[in-house]
């Protein structure tokens, strides 16, 4: 189900230039040395440039390998290839900025385990997919819709094409994830630190497998029942945000208290990154985001943004919401209306509170428990994609 590894990267996004502004007073200084605020955000641009040429020789490298084993498997690495790196690289900014705000110095070291954070970001995406029956990503022919167009071109199409496709997506998803484990086992690492980082990968995978399950059956259980902040936090801040942070932090050698400042900071970070991801999904700007804002409440995916409305609804509001959320054929003018009850009710200002305590935690966390200039860094990364004004 649509999380924010889709909208809210593409609007406030992953700014490269958000500067890294100068806090005094911000806590314990790392004992090695690290760069000043620019000098951080210069480098790890250089980091992102290096992760993105890596991205792509993986990708080749994986390929010509599966053209060895099978010309299918070939074709599905090329789709599932087209789908790595193609955004903003959130993650592996997140690894890299914690690996090197807290004194690493080697790229080569930290790259393979960067990428990997992407690659994983991408099996996600490809089974959420899966789990959406979408064969579209930002209007472009996803893993699935890929194969599906192939097979049409062989002039298999309908329920004929419908387990092959399916079979590409969990499989899609599944070598990307391989893929992720493999890229950290490469980097040049002492192998108990690749270890650590692996198992961590391990984790965050199987956390994440929680929070989509409670997200896949929160169709079952009313708009009011489902506790929208705790899928936030195993789906989104999980995998997509302390687990970038502790890989960096691991392999500059981190204390303890560090990797737990990082796992506050990153699970306040997802969450409001999910709720923004969320209000963009009912009230954002498809051109800018690249989403639809009728798919959610088609499906009547459980937000918070969602359970507040209905919290908050009077008897003629909440008829409102009974009666088109969660309509496949919901219309842009009902999906006005079901936002007229949201905004009227109340539940928007309210979901932008919670959205601004979660930014006003991960500020505060950032702030009083990390050296400069990774805590300014971090701050303002917040800011610019998880604390745009309403």
């Amino acid at each position: 189900m649509r999380s924010a590894r889709t909208r809210a990267e593409g609007v406030g996004g992953l700014v490269a230039d958000a500067p890294a502004r100068a806090r005094a007073s911000r806590g314990p200084h790392a004992s090695a040395p690290v760069p000043d605020a620019p000098g951080l955000a210069a480098r790890v641009e250089d980091g992102v440039a290096a992760v993105r040429l890596l991205l792509v020789d993986d990708a080749a490298a994986r390929r010509a390998r599966a053209r060895e084993l099978a010309a299918e498997h070939a074709a599905l690495w090329r789709a599932v290839g087209e789908q790595i790196g193609g955004g903003r690289l959130m993650r592996p900014r997140l690894t890299l900025a914690a690996y090197l705000g807290l004194g690493g110095a080697d790229l080569a070291a930290v790259a393979p385990v960067a990428a990997a954070q992407e690659v994983l970001h991408t099996a996600m995406l490809v089974h959420d997919d899966v789990l959406d029956h979408d064969d579209t990503r930002r209007g472009r022919p996803n893993v699935t819709g890929t194969v599906r167009r192939r097979l049409a071109a062989r002039g298999v199409a309908g329920p004929a094409a419908d387990d092959p496709v399916l079979a590409a997506g969990l499989l899609g998803g599944d070598i990307a994830i391989a893929a992720a484990f493999d890229l950290v086992a490469s980097a040049p690492v002492p192998p108990a630190t690749a270890l650590r980082v692996v198992r961590s990968l391990a984790r965050a995978v199987d956390t994440t497998v929680a929070g989509e399950l409670l997200d896949v059956t929160g169709a079952l259980h009313g708009p009011t029942s489902v506790d929208a902040l705790r899928v936030a936090e195993l789906k989104t801040s999980v995998y997509s945000c302390c687990t970038p942070l502790a890989a960096g932090a691991v392999l500059a050698g981190a204390d303890d208290r560090v990797l737990g400042v990082l796992d506050r900071f990153g699970t306040a970070f997802g969450v409001a990154f999910q709720l923004l991801d969320d209000e963009l999904g009912v009230f954002g700007d498809p051109g800018a985001t690249g989403k639809s804002v009728l798919s959610d409440l088609r499906e009547g995916k459980r937000t918070e943004l969602l359970r507040l409305a209905y919290l908050r609804a009077d008897d003629a509001q909440r008829a409102v919401l009974d009666a088109l959320v969660g309509r496949p054929d919901l219309t842009e003018a009902d999906a006005a209306r079901v936002r007229g009850v949201i905004e009227a009710s109340g539940a928007l200002a309210e979901a932008r509170l919670v959205r601004a305590d979660a930014v006003r935690t991960a500020r505060t966390t950032a702030a009083e428990g990390l050296p400069e200039p990774l805590a300014g860094y971090l701050v303002d990364l917040v800011d610019a994609t998880a604390g745009v004004a309403g």
